[in-house]
């Protein structure tokens, strides 16, 4: 249950600002240390491992990073990893890459016996197949209230798009790419080596063509052979209402492109939220301050609070004292992923003092004084100055 599962961040010992690198560099330490095939029959280290590669594959990704640091476990609903299917071709790939680091190429021979992943340590990443785009970032600024509204931005940006002389080909025009001849088109060779396991048989990217299984012998002039150029473009960024600061919004298709008509990657937009002079937000709710006359706190008033939604009528009780806290329901933040439901906005009184006065103030605040029993040492009941303690 998800009360029961660690810290993500906890679990690889790393703190909640860390980059990519850092995340990658953690994982890496944990898997080479609790692997199933380094601990044989060790059920703690199996346990440990399957627990650090749910936390890396929520922490890797921006989007699952970003709920997680918001909801908790409770974003993904108990499906664990944010629904990452452990068995996965997304998850081999991930330690294709992982492992490959570690032990030249990632030839583990399978897992026997830890269920869930038996067999995948064999399995390396397809390059002659089609391969989707890696993932392009940008960020957008917005305004305390759009964040709160929800707002759709503008966002300029240099995209890749296919290169209108060689059509994506990279080939000259007139001409096309050739088969590899090193690895007959598969755009992979295998290679056997000696590792601490054992002989293992690897699957690696072709030398010669990069994995494409083409070789371009004449390159297009237009794109310099990439089949690609890249073009300020506009693009458009629906932000939802409710997104905190730091969150993205990934836009499909708009990343980098593809390898061997694999399809683009995603454009991860980062939101920053500017500040308020007015608000403060934590979480769902939101905090603001009103500032009060003493006639105001003592006798009571009706008075008007600024919220994100414009100003509301609130009636002040009399004897309302200093640092009184009040909540205004369903005035705060809209949640991201129930639709309808905000949370609260809670306001804090504070009572002005003021700090000068002419002389018929100070003497109808001796009057009241008096009238209150005379607590101020330099007054008396007809509001005259009197002798001091020490006089």
């Amino acid at each position: 249950m998800a009360e029961n599962k660690r810290d993500y961040y906890e679990v690889l010992g790393i703190p909640k600002n860390a980059d990519e690198a850092a995340i990658k560099r953690a994982y890496r330490t944990l898997a080479k240390k609790y692997h199933p095939d380094a601990n044989p029959g060790d059920q703690e280290a199996e346990a440990k491992f399957k627990e650090a590669s749910e936390a890396y594959a929520v922490l890797i990704d921006p989007d699952k990073r970003a709920k997680y640091d918001q909801f908790g476990h409770a974003a993904f609903d108990g499906a664990g990893a944010g629904g990452f299917d452990m068995n996965s071709a997304e998850f081999s790939d991930i330690f294709s890459d992982i492992f490959g680091d570690l032990f030249g190429g990632g030839g583990f021979g399978g897992f026997g016996g830890f269920g869930g992943f038996g067999g995948f340590g064999s399995r390396s990443r397809s390059h002659g197949g089609p391969m989707q785009g890696a993932n392009t970032r940008a960020r957008i600024r917005i305004s305390f209230k759009e964040a709160i509204t929800g707002v759709t931005k503008k966002l300029e940006i240099n995209l890749k798009e296919a290169c209108p002389d060689c059509g994506g080909s990279g080939a000259k025009k007139g001409t096309s790419p050739v088969t590899c001849s090193q690895c007959g088109g598969s755009g992979q060779v295998t290679m056997t080596q000696q590792t601490i396991f054992g002989m293992s048989q690897t699957v690696r990217v072709c030398p010669s063509c990069s994995g494409s299984g083409k070789i371009i012998k004449e390159k297009c002039p237009g794109c310099g052979g990439g089949g690609y150029i890249a073009r300020r473009q506009q693009v458009e960024v629906s932000i939802p209402a409710g997104i905190d600061d730091g969150q993205s919004v990934r836009i499909r298709g708009k990343g980098e492109p593809g390898q061997n008509g694999g399809p683009f990657g995603d454009l991860l937009v980062e939101v920053r939220v500017a500040e308020d002079p007015h608000f403060a937000r934590e979480d769902t709710d939101i905090f603001s301050a009103v500032h009060l006359s003493f006639a105001q706190a003592a006798l009571g008033d009706t008075i008007r609070i600024l919220t994100v939604d414009g100003e509301v009528e609130y009636e002040l009780k009399g004897g309302t004292q200093p640092g009184t806290r009040i909540r205004l329901r369903g005035k705060g933040v809209p949640y991201l992923r129930q639709p309808g439901i905000r949370g609260d906005h809670y306001v804090t009184f504070f009572v002005d003092v003021p700090q000068k006065m002419n002389k018929e103030q100070k003497e109808a605040l001796l009057a009241f004084d008096a009238a209150m029993g005379g607590k101020l040492s330099g007054g008396d009941e007809g509001g005259k100055k009197k002798k001091g303690f020490f006089k």
